[in-house]
């Protein structure tokens, strides 16, 4: 039985991921879902962010340069999850991935946020979402946040968030 629960300020700062290559990488992360660079370290590592923080997420290739895609099956991490500010910027990012025709795995509606599943070039998974309005959460009866676990996505009307 847990006894303690972390403060509400507590937030996940950054990840570090293992990649096969760092230039394939940043041609994902930075070129399509336009991370910024902050450092680089040859081709071992690079450090990359949204709006200047020091890093959001680190690619390193310090155990896997030249390995194979991560392996669906078994032990590890799913995905990580990329929150947006809003509908229109998630709309915004759908539509550079659809100009460079990287693929989806899945979309989906969760209730209290709308999702994009896609893979990185090295098989790892990534969610791009954004979060409803709290107040427009589905709740339980005891007031707690409904979450659905993959509801449609209505991508057409996500993609015409740009048209409005």
């Amino acid at each position: 039985m847990q006894d303690y629960k972390l403060p509400d300020e507590v937030r996940i700062g950054h990840i570090h991921l293992k990649v096969s290559d760092i230039e394939r990488s940043l041609a994902f992360y930075q070129g399509i879902l336009g991370f910024e660079l902050i450092a680089k370290y040859g081709d071992s590592a690079a450090f990359i962010s949204a709006g200047g923080y020091h890093h959001h997420i680190a690619l390193n290739t310090w155990n896997s340069k030249g390995m194979p895609k991560a392996s669906k099956r078994g032990v590890g991490l799913f995905h990580t999850a990329i929150l947006y500010p809003n509908r229109k910027e998630l709309a915004r990012a759908y539509k550079r991935l659809i100009e460079n025709s990287w693929p989806l795995t899945g979309v989906a509606d969760h209730g209290v946020s709308e999702a994009l599943y896609l893979d990185d070039p090295d098989g790892n998974g990534v969610e791009l979402y954004c979060d409803r309005p709290r107040a427009e959460w589905p709740r339980k009866e005891d007031g707690s946040p409904q979450l659905f676990m993959a509801e449609p996505l209505d991508i057409d009307d996500l993609l015409a968030e740009l048209e409005r």
